[in-house]
């Protein structure tokens, strides 16, 4: 039986990222579900509560579908890119086919398994995994490569490094395909129909008015206006359609062929009958 939340005590529990690439995709979504609970966490605590049963819609990091086969992608709104990303960097302290540490941003499994993936391509040998806890920087560890995601990737100041890779712009250029990070998805047991309907809409309401949420959030972040607007409209795009479900259909693929997962499960199969 579905679950179609219609009282406070049952109502529906959204969960989404609390980073600035996600306010396109929230733009007045409070006003369009307002007997929603939303929540807003970094990725990979969201999928933790989607897991947990804690939410019931939530935008999640890609990579969770290769774990979590009984979820569904809801939306063909997403985050993703196609080209590159600005907010999910690998900074090297030594050249990258002699790194032996790499230190991994808790926020979001994707980028992980990414970050390793397109390593491979430079080593022999595997680095040691280390975490890079959500409240630190890349400062407060010594790995020889260290990855972060989100607003504090955008921030970081990289002095210190010798070498820095955008990762969407590095999976582009290899694949020639987008690259998706987060999608919206919901756990099984949900009539998902109409939250979907609201998602898209405040999606293209959103990227409707990018510059005015540019100007809001340049201004809560301390960071130039058109920074925010480049990135929100240059760097990241916000629809999952054909070529973005083939960029993600390969990811799960070289996933599985880097060792990094198992196996593939039906990931790729839960995105494609969206």
């Amino acid at each position: 039986m579905t679950r179609s939340p219609s009282h406070p005590e049952d109502r529906l529990r959204i969960g989404a990222v609390s980073y600035l690439n996600t306010k396109p995709l929230v733009y007045r979504l409070v006003e369009r579900l307002p007997e929603a609970k939303i929540v807003l966490d970094y990725p990979s605590r969201l999928a933790d509560a989607l897991a947990g049963g804690e939410l019931d819609v939530a935008l999640v990091p890609s990579a969770e579908l290769l774990v979590h086969p009984e979820w569904s992608v809801v939306s063909n709104a997403c985050i993703a890119c196609h080209g590159p990303v600005l907010s999910v960097k690998l900074l090297f302290r030594v050249p990258p086919a002699e790194v032996e540490t790499l230190a991994l941003d808790e926020g979001s499994r994707t980028s992980c398994l990414l970050a390793q993936m397109l390593l491979q391509e430079k080593q022999v040998i595997a680095p040691q995994l280390q975490s890079l806890p959500l409240g630190a920087g890349p400062q407060d560890v010594q790995s020889d490569a260290v990855l972060i995601i989100g607003d504090r990737a955008i921030q970081c100041e990289n002095s210190e490094f010798i070498e820095t890779w955008d990762l969407g712009d590095r999976w582009c250029r290899s694949t020639e395909l987008p690259f998706v990070f987060a999608m919206w998805v919901a756990r099984p047991g949900l009539n998902f129909s109409a939250v979907s309907t609201e998602l898209e809409a405040a999606r293209d309401e959103g990227v409707q008015n990018l510059a005015a949420v540019a100007r809001k959030q340049s201004a809560e972040m301390r960071l130039p206006f058109e920074l925010v607007l480049e990135y929100l409209s240059r760097n990241l795009y916000f629809t999952l359609g054909n070529r973005e479900k083939r960029g993600l259909d390969l990811f799960y693929q070289r996933a599985y062929e880097c060792g990094l997962v198992p196996e593939i499960m039906g990931a790729a199969s839960a995105v494609c009958e969206q």
